[in-house]
């Protein structure tokens, strides 16, 4: 007890960082006091600090007895702890309970597993609160997997269960943990008893419930075949992307790169691309933003002439698009057609496009072009937009916010390696110089690392021609601020110079 007497003084200790620090000392203390007095002294002493403790003592709790499993006589030993917290108020410390029971549960023998872990997860999603039921939820998915085929049974009638609870709050944890369960059970079975769980789900008058049921489609679609799958998935996600709710539409365009890679080429050329078409068009910004960035995806998987005629007019209208978001979202995914349409398709439908968005008003949308611009130059060259990129630069480098400029500086060197020393020498030049006396030293710094890479590109013999001169320039300023950069310059080139060496 001489280990433990000052521990249970400090875990009863009215300072709350006093019981935190002991609570995480306990695998400290279990190494010394061994498995058999851990069990007998340690784990009895810890359920005092179940009642009336602060939420942040029972999360360092529940943490650490994921880590005691290792250090008791048997790993079950800390469940009903951890089944303690699992039940309690606050949604953290339950997650983490539940995050230690996953843990545990691996441990526990195979021979055992049924008695120890089944029955507390019956107990749970048996509960008469919604806090056990909630946890429950998280925890079928380890238990499915190791249990027997017979609790396999009881815990389906579960899971269906909590699926039809009277409280949002479960109905949303079960959803929310269907996915993690599916991969576990057999085609057969989902097919005769997962698919009404699933369909009841996919009508849940919560939409908070119904958007979650998209990564459930993905999840039995990879276990289901396509003649299954065209019956079954594909009229939820159909539902799903026109939903009322514009939240459920969201999640569908936020998955639907992962939707038609389960669903296979034949169900997405026939069935889905008008509904994706469709949320391209949306209503609402965020559901047109979540869409445009999966634009690239979603055409790896049709016919080219498909991508021309159907997509294609619909992208040209995003890139008009009221919100700035929208614009943004597609600048950054648009370029990657390039390489599917090839040079004469590029230049034919996406060109304009292209330099429409180098064009636009907004900072971020001509970043995100600019962020990408080596999917185009590497399939139609740089001659055809070099003359449109210059000025987008130009006004991304003087931006009044910070930011821009510091995101700018991060993609010259790969722009100078695409265009080449002249086309730098000549516009891009006194752009990098001008950086180095810029108001923020966050970018000044970056200009002077900014040096350091194009030298990397173009050598050392460049950077001695064409960079030290106008560094040394700068020695003259007048503001010391100004005059600290070209010795960081000096210094980072100078790293360059000698590995170089």
């Amino acid at each position: 007890m001489e280990l433990l007497g000052p521990l249970f003084d400090d875990i009863k200790n009215e300072d709350i960082q006093i019981r935190l620090t002991a609570v995480r000392n306990l695998t400290t203390i279990a190494k010394a006091l061994g498995p058999e007095r851990t069990d007998k002294e340690l784990l009895p002493m810890l359920n005092d600090v179940l009642e009336n403790d602060e939420d942040e003592v029972l999360l360092s709790l529940a943490e650490e007895l994921g880590k005691l499993r290792k250090l008791v006589t048997k790993p079950q030993m800390v469940l009903p702890i951890l089944e303690a917290l699992s039940k309690v108020e606050e949604t953290v410390v339950r997650d983490k309970a539940v995050e230690s029971l996953c843990i545990v549960a691996t441990d526990i023998p195979n021979e055992s597993f049924d008695d120890q872990f089944v029955t507390l997860v019956k107990r749970l999603a048996s509960g008469d609160w919604f806090t056990p039921k909630t946890s429950a939820s998280g925890l079928f998915h380890i238990a499915y997997s190791k249990a027997t085929g017979a609790s396999q049974g009881e815990l389906r009638g579960l899971f269906k269960t909590l699926c039809e609870d009277d409280t949002p709050m479960v109905r949303r944890a079960a959803a929310t943990n269907f996915k993690k369960l599916v991969p576990y059970i057999d085609a057969d079975v989902i097919s005769k008893e997962i698919v009404e769980i699933f369909k009841n789900v996919a009508k849940d008058d919560q939409d908070s419930v119904r958007l979650l049921v998209v990564e459930v489609c993905i999840a039995i679609a990879q276990k289901l075949t396509e003649e299954d799958n065209n019956l079954i998935v594909k009229p939820v996600v159909l539902a799903c992307a026109s939903d009322r709710s514009w939240r459920v539409r969201y999640m569908v365009a936020s998955k639907f790169v992962d939707l038609v890679d389960s669903l296979g080429k034949n169900i997405t050329q026939t069935d889905l691309i008008p509904a994706f078409v469709k949320l391209l068009k949306d209503t609402e910004a965020e559901v047109r933003t979540a869409a445009a960035s999966k634009v690239t995806g979603v055409c790896r998987l049709l016919p080219l002439d498909t991508v021309i005629k159907t997509i294609i007019p619909v992208v040209k209208n995003l890139a008009t698009d009221e919100a700035h978001t929208v614009r943004a979202s597609l600048a950054g995914d648009v370029m990657g057609l390039a390489p599917l349409l090839g040079k004469e398709g590029t230049t034919e439908h996406l060109l304009d496009l292209f330099l429409q968005l180098l064009k636009d008003d907004t900072p971020d949308v001509r970043l995100s072009i600019i962020a990408k611009l080596s999917q185009v130059t590497t399939v139609i060259g740089l001659d055809q937009i070099s003359q449109h990129l210059l000025p987008a630069i130009v006004e991304l480098a003087e931006d009044r916010q910070w930011r821009i400029r510091l995101a700018i500086i991060e993609y010259i060197p790969l722009l100078a390696q695409q265009l080449g020393v002249q086309f730098y020498n000549e516009k891009l030049s006194s752009l990098c110089m001008q950086w180095l006396t810029d108001c923020v030293s966050s970018i000044r710094e970056a200009a002077t690392e900014n040096l350091k890479k194009l030298t990397q590109v173009f050598g050392t013999d460049w950077a001695i021609e064409c960079i030290l001169p106008k560094v040394l320039e700068q020695v003259k300023s007048v503001n010391y601020l100004y005059r600290l950069t070209p010795l960081i310059a000096f210094a980072t080139l100078a790293s360059v110079s000698l590995r170089n060496k």
